[in-house]
């Protein structure tokens, strides 16, 4: 969460920001980003695509190592204990029925929730109320803080574990604050009750056209309320538990126990293993992310629309690069058995596609010919992603009227970058020469848009179900 002071630093919960540059951490296990990119629901909970699954796990084991790290070493850590979100996320396995035609692909998805981000077992309940007192015991270090921000707190999750309570309702005495100390350093975990962080009072509203959305004065009170709180409840804590550092003569060998060499060198063994298993994962997350770029093609612009295009036409089955020297610059040159072209490229945020490129596009193509190895004028084509910043299916036309007609006085073939999304993935999933063929043909004989040829069914369809992972 934010807040309005300049002693803090905000980060989103996909950052792979470490903790160990701060002192005190302000956690809260909100995914409610990934909610609004659910591919489907499954027994009543979202359920997330294979990419976010693995972002989602990826995020939140990020974190746990990172709060875990920030208490061994000392540092304050709060959790604001938000509400359990549960959904279902794809475990990477899948199973297959039927044969043929008639085959269908389920997927294995398994529960998860957003308290999988921090490392404690909580056992979180959603639960709701605002009558919450201080336990009788292990309260005092957080008593100042709670006289002053009880009012605005409230619970939002009970907690089953059998962690140390700090906070309990007022009724029945369930647990809903709770707080850990490290046995090793100063560090403390806090599991707070939860706080409305933005309410509308803490923002400047549209009567105040030039300021609006900006802190107003009460949230900037708040926050310096806060820091002060936290601040205050740090040194509580620090005081009430310092731990005096080991001195080097105390690390001497001679003062070691055998089980803790044996121990150190278990240690060494895993930290050796996770070494290979963290080079799989990063080799496997670049692979991830080379073979996403191709999505690129739907909504970017520039450089990375560029690269994306030149990836689409290798698959296609061109041979492409791009020309650079002193007196030229191509977006693509492609080529094939079929005929040789030369593209350019342009994303648009909320327009169509006009005439400007290809005015370029027809420089490059005499420029092109006057190198001596070129002994015929390149077929012409504009790449175009309209709107790029809009669902597909809610984009208007890509080109202009006065685009389409001068393509057509040039020769000039018109894609629409979405269009070759499509075209592209079916040829990377599936091996098909004679579609491959018949798009590379669309594009060297088109005038105008380029329809390219539809995408044949696929024989395996991937079931829209999805299914438990089986214990």
């Amino acid at each position: 969460m934010s807040l309005a002071d300049d002693q803090t630093e905000f980060c989103e919960f996909d950052s792979d920001t470490s903790l160990l540059d701060w002192d005190i951490i302000l956690f809260k296990p909100d995914i409610i980003d990934y909610l609004y990119r659910r591919e489907s629901t499954f027994e009543g909970k979202p359920c997330l695509s294979d990419d976010e699954s693995f972002k989602l796990r990826a995020q939140s084991e990020h974190w746990r190592r990172e709060i875990k790290a920030a208490v061994e070493h000392g540092k304050l850590v709060l959790i604001f204990l938000s509400e359990l979100t549960p959904l279902s996320i794809a475990t990477g396995k899948k199973e297959f029925s039927g044969t043929g035609r008639n085959q269908k692909v389920t997927r294995i998805v398994t529960s998860y929730d957003n308290y999988q981000s921090i490392p404690l077992g909580l056992k979180p309940i959603n639960s709701k109320g605002k009558e919450i007192k201080l336990s009788a015991k292990n309260s005092e270090c957080i008593s100042s803080y709670w006289h002053e921000f009880s009012s605005v707190s409230s619970y939002k999750v009970i907690v089953e574990s059998e962690l140390t309570p700090c906070l309990l309702t007022k009724h029945g005495d369930k647990v809903v604050g709770t707080i850990s100390r490290s046995k090793n350093s100063n560090g403390a975990l806090l599991c707070l009750p939860d706080i409305d962080f933005y309410p509308e009072s803490f923002f400047i509203g549209e009567e105040d056209e030039e300021n609006e959305g900006n802190w107003t004065p009460e949230a900037k009170q708040f926050a310096s309320r806060m820091i002060r709180a936290i601040i205050s409840m740090d040194k509580s804590l620090r005081s009430s538990g310092e731990l005096t550092p080991e001195p080097d003569w105390a690390k001497d060998t001679k003062y070691r126990l055998n089980q803790e060499k044996v121990a150190s060198q278990k240690l060494l063994k895993i930290e050796k293993n996770l070494e290979v298993v963290q080079a799989e994962k990063e080799a496997v997350i670049d692979e991830v992310k080379d073979l996403g770029r191709l999505r690129n093609l739907l909504f970017e612009k520039g450089r990375p629309l560029e690269y994306a295009i030149l990836d689409a036409l290798k698959i296609i089955g061109f041979e492409v690069s791009q020309f650079d020297d002193s007196e030229s610059e191509f977006d693509a040159v492609f080529e094939s058995k079929e005929g040789r072209l030369i593209g350019e490229a342009e994303g648009k945020d909320n327009k169509a596609i006009n005439i400007d490129k290809l005015r370029q596009l027809a420089m490059n193509i005499h420029e092109d010919l006057e190198r001596d190895e070129v002994d015929k004028p390149a077929k012409p084509v504009l790449f175009g992603n309209s709107y790029r910043l809009q669902s597909i299916d809610e984009r208007p036309e890509p080109f202009t009227t006065k685009c389409i007609s001068a393509a057509g006085t040039s020769s000039t073939a018109l894609v629409f970058t979405p269009d070759l999304f499509y075209i592209a993935k079916y040829l990377k999933d599936k091996r098909d020469a004679r579609y491959a063929t018949k798009c590379r043909k669309a594009l060297l004989t088109s005038i105008g848009k380029v329809n390219f040829p539809d995408v044949p069914q696929e024989a395996v369809t991937e079931s829209e179900q999805s299914k438990s992972e089986k214990t």
